[in-house]
């Protein structure tokens, strides 16, 4: 019997089974085969070359504090809204009872506490012309500032900007950070890195190369001094209440350092405090007995990963490069209470919180600085106490 016109021959069926089940093997190649060829290309094409952490120098037990707010948000009153942009670092001056903070328009502004947030004014008073960072109240009443374009600055009482130094050895600051100063008129300070500049930041750590210095500049000399090279993005740094040592901020190794300043062991260096739950920023000492140390953002799996492989920061260095997708930003950022022995006592933080720079304890209130939000956190911590950790019960 003949096939009807509208019948198909074996061999025409037969081709379009073939062809029909060479579809799924096409969308495999074209949407998983070639974006992973191309991106393992790249990887091998691109010249960054980041370096591993000295991880042996850590002790790889994370710190915990025996009490903690992990909600501090909840309580928390907000000064200078929208008048702050990027409030930095926060100086108080005790005796006019007002806190300086550098903010990303390069104003220097004053802020007189009161005790509703509502009713705290700010002031503009000095714009650097850079983007200032740390602030330090000098004994004859002068203002110190990092400032991360700038250098060292100094202001006095009427406004006058001078500069004091802005390289050592010959190396120009890319970022100088932060600054204190010591009681016989000595101003220590950080460079956190002389290759990059805080537009950069990201590079530094993706990189995991030493470019950050610890310096002293000695007013009366002129002199700059490095005291301690090759670290990994240097940042805040507190004199002690004795006057013998420092405490100095590594942001990307999450440790705190001393450095001795007088003493058998002037000029030696050890751990103070490592394996913080974040990355230090700011430190202040709160003439009590502890040092309050900005987390900029908690530790997690994620930035263990990160800090701790090469590849995997090259991977985000060319995600970075090229803006394949918007750069990861860890949260849970906040302050860490710790003793002159280097021992937690309580750890403030909220899951909604970023890079948290400066905190100190004020009275009953704890007042935090930020890169990121336009206003000042203030939260009462008599009220909205650290409680003590479950563990801590066991």
């Amino acid at each position: 019997m003949p096939m009807s016109s509208n019948q198909a021959s074996p061999s025409s069926a037969t081709q379009t089974t073939k062809t029909s089940s060479s579809w799924p093997l096409n969308i495999l190649f074209f949407t998983i085969l070639v974006p992973v060829a191309a991106a393992i290309l790249l990887y091998q094409l691109d010249s960054f070359d980041p370096a591993p952490y000295p991880l042996h120098e850590l002790s790889h037990r994370v710190t915990s504090a025996p009490r903690r707010n992990a909600q501090m948000l909840k309580g928390s009153e907000f000064l200078g809204v929208g008048e702050l942009k990027g409030p930095e670092d926060v100086a108080y001056d005790s005796k006019s009872g007002v806190i300086y903070t550098g903010c990303a328009d390069g104003w220097i502004k004053r802020v007189k506490l009161n005790e509703s947030a509502a009713d705290s004014v700010v002031e503009n008073w000095v714009n650097t012309g850079g983007r200032p960072f740390g602030l330090a109240h000098e004994h004859c009443g002068k203002l110190l500032v990092a400032d991360g374009e700038k250098g060292l600055l100094r202001i006095d009482e009427n406004g006058a900007v001078e500069l004091l130094t802005d390289e050592s050895e010959g190396v120009k600051f890319k970022l100088t950070d932060c600054v204190d100063v010591a009681k016989d008129g000595m101003i220590y300070f950080t460079d956190a890195s002389y290759k990059h500049s805080a537009d950069d930041t990201l590079w530094d750590y993706l990189e995991g190369r030493p470019h950050g210095r610890l310096l002293s500049y000695n007013p009366s000399t002129k002199e700059t001094k490095v005291l301690v090279r090759d670290l990994y993005f240097a940042n805040g740094v507190a004199i002690s209440p004795d006057q013998n040592s420092l405490i100095f901020c590594e942001t990307f190794m999450v440790r705190c350092r001393r450095y001795y300043l007088q003493g058998e062991k002037k000029g030696s260096i050890e751990n103070f405090i490592d394996d913080l739950p974040g990355s230090p920023d700011n430190i202040r000492y709160d003439g009590e007995g502890h040092y309050w140390i900005a987390l900029a953002m908690g530790t997690s799996s994620i930035t263990k990963l990160i800090f701790r492989y090469p590849f995997v920061r090259k991977v985000l260095a060319i995600v970075e490069k090229y803006k394949l997708s918007s750069p990861y930003k860890e949260k849970n950022s906040g302050v860490i209470a710790v003793n002159l022995d280097g021992e937690p006592t309580a750890h403030y933080s909220d899951p909604a919180l970023s890079l948290i720079t400066s905190g100190i304890k004020i009275g009953n209130y704890l007042y935090c600085g930020s890169f990121l939000y336009p206003y000042i956190i203030r939260l009462d911590i008599e009220v909205h106490p650290a409680h003590i950790t479950s563990y801590m019960l066991q």
